[in-house]
């Protein structure tokens, strides 16, 4: 059996953990690493939520996939292959007179829109879409307790 290589094992030994990063430089460096079209698409829709909420918190979640939130989660930003996707936490709670949905439509809970290679998307709907979410997630306050 051979064991790793010295580089490899050392490489991977030396590579920052996510804990010692904030949240926005692990998203800036995931975009600059994937160093292609899925990197732009994520940038410029990273782009549109801070436009649509200055105020919006980013975090790092899930053995690395940037997430944005206000007062609850927003979205996911997650880039594969051959689609980059934002899935929207409370997405089937949202009305998308856009029709920017467009994969996980059948959940109970999620939506996401899928972007592949050239596609552009409405950026006024999809900061209107980011303006709902956040809506929902600030409308909802503490659960009235149930009467005895």
């Amino acid at each position: 059996m051979r064991s790793a290589s010295p580089t490899k094992a050392r490489t991977m030994k030396n590579q920052p953990k996510a804990k010692d990063k904030p949240a926005s430089q692990l998203i800036s460096e995931r975009i600059a690493e994937l160093g292609d079209w899925r990197g732009d698409a994520l940038a410029r829709m990273r782009a549109l939520i801070k436009e649509a909420d200055p105020d919006v918190v980013e975090e790092w979640k899930w053995m690395g996939t940037p997430v944005w939130s206000h007062d609850g989660g927003i979205c996911t930003g997650e880039s594969y292959k051959s689609v980059v996707k934002l899935t929207f936490h409370k997405g089937a709670s949202l009305k998308d007179p856009a029709k920017l949905f467009n994969s996980s439509l059948d959940g109970n809970v999620r939506r996401a829109i899928d972007i592949h290679e050239g596609e552009k998307i409405d950026a006024k709907a999809f900061k209107a879409l980011i303006g709902a979410a956040i809506a929902l997630n600030t409308s909802r306050g503490k659960k009235p307790t149930k009467r005895k």
